[in-house]
């Protein structure tokens, strides 16, 4: 996943409606989109455009079964999100290792 579609995705997770929905998604599984507008305090056409947000960013799956519609979080969108934070993480560690290092280096500094 590159870097726009990384950006799609937390454009899609900005949204609160659509950051619940995946996240009723990710502890209950695979629900009917019924179920989804059930739960919310929103319209049913609300609910599918916020479906549809979180399908083009990658979010989600959809699969039919007669009439019905069923959404499950994608697991390889939540690894390309939690990848792309370890990155980060890691980053953000090498920097504060170095400002520690610096800041003891000073320290010994001012004892000698």
């Amino acid at each position: 996943m590159g870097m726009n579609e990384l950006r799609a995705v937390f454009a899609a997770l900005s949204d609160e409606t659509r950051f619940d929905i995946v996240e009723r998604l990710m502890k209950v599984g695979e629900l009917p989109a019924g179920d989804l507008v059930t739960d919310a305090a929103i319209s049913g056409p609300a609910i599918s455009r916020h479906l549809k947000v979180l399908r083009e960013a990658g979010l989600v799956g959809q699969r039919a079964e007669g009439t019905k519609r069923f959404y499950s979080v994608r697991p390889e969108a939540l690894k390309t999100i939690s990848d792309w934070t370890i990155d980060h993480r890691a980053f953000w560690e090498a920097g504060l290792d170095r400002i520690e290092a610096a800041l003891a280096a000073e320290e010994d500094t001012w004892q000698t």
